[in-house]
Order: structure tokens, then sequence, then C-alpha cells
């Protein structure tokens, strides 16, 4: 189970948790297993996040392998260039 840390205006989505448990392989697994539990989460993602493995951000690449250690964050997309 990867333990995963929510920031900003994710929590709201989780019933005001900072940290979930989720079961998950991929990047896709983990937030299709996160609205499954949570379906007020697809209105963040259909905003955009990105999801921080271990310190290296994913905006895209959603088929990236999760180590089973792994200290993952998910956060919202910061719009801007």
């Amino acid at each position: 189970m990867l333990q995963v840390k929510l920031t900003g205006t994710l929590q709201s989505a989780v019933d005001d948790e900072a940290e979930v448990e989720i079961d998950a392989a991929t990047i896709r697994e983990l937030l299709t297993r996160l609205v499954e539990r949570y379906p007020r989460m697809s209105k963040h993602l259909d905003e955009g996040i990105a999801v921080s493995i271990n310190g290296e951000i994913y905006r895209d690449n959603w088929g990236t392998q999760i180590p089973d250690d792994a200290e993952v964050f998910l956060m919202p997309r910061i719009p801007g260039g």
C-alpha cells in the first residue's frame, strides 16, 4: 500500500485528510483508485494535478511505475508559465 500525501485543495476531495493509503502500481492505477474511493477527486483530475514520486514530478506520464516504498505527493497544477 502506498501512503499518498495530498496538498492544497485536493484534501477537500478526500474528507480533508492530508494522507490516504492506496494500493496501486502505476500513477494511472493510483488516480483510478482514488476516484473510485473518492468520486469528488474526479473534478480535481479534470482541472489538472501533478504527482511527485520521490521528489520527481510527473504531469502526464501516467504509466510510470511507483516503487513500493516511494514517497508520493499529489498536488494541484499551478497555472502559468
